[in-house]
């Protein structure tokens, strides 16, 4: 007979476990906020919003381009986040278009990488192609651009 209010109390305890586990939070997924802050980056890029832009980058956010130079060189650029965005923000009659494909997402807690193939578009004429890398960082407001390194090529555009 005493073998039955263990038994009962054994047989309490597992069936609430399955339930207790279930109440646990998932484990968050990342990846839509990372497609989020990359899909405004280029949102501000397409409008010409520096404020959108802005606000999906670090204020220390670094900006690359490997590419062939003059004399056809593979030769990485460099260009300040200022300059950029004073470009983005100049008025200008040209609109800018850069269609990307998510191709691979990398994350964990506080550190992403994102790989998105491109062709960039002016005034609805492809000018060039190429691949973005982006490195994100998960602050206080979310995830933000840290880093951009692309190439840019002419002629291999699909």
């Amino acid at each position: 007979m005493k073998h039955i209010p263990f038994a009962l109390l054994l047989f309490s305890l597992f069936a609430f476990l399955p339930t207790a586990s279930a109440q646990k939070p998932k484990p968050e997924n990342p990846e839509k906020a990372i497609k989020t802050v990359i899909n405004r980056f280029f949102d501000g890029l397409e409008k010409g919003d520096t404020t959108l832009l802005k606000s999906s980058c670090t204020p220390t956010m670094l900006l690359q381009t490997y590419t062939t130079d003059k004399e056809g060189k593979m030769q990485v650029y460099t260009e300040e986040l200022a300059d950029f965005l004073a470009m983005v923000g100049s008025p200008s009659t040209d609109k800018y278009d850069e269609r990307i494909k998510f191709e691979a997402i990398h994350a964990e807690k506080s550190l992403a990488s994102v790989w998105t193939p491109y062709s960039f578009y002016i005034n609805g004429k492809r000018s060039h192609c190429g691949t973005n890398s982006f490195q994100l960082v998960k602050t206080a407001d979310g995830w933000k651009i840290q880093y951009i390194i692309d190439t840019r090529r002419k002629q291999g555009c699909e």
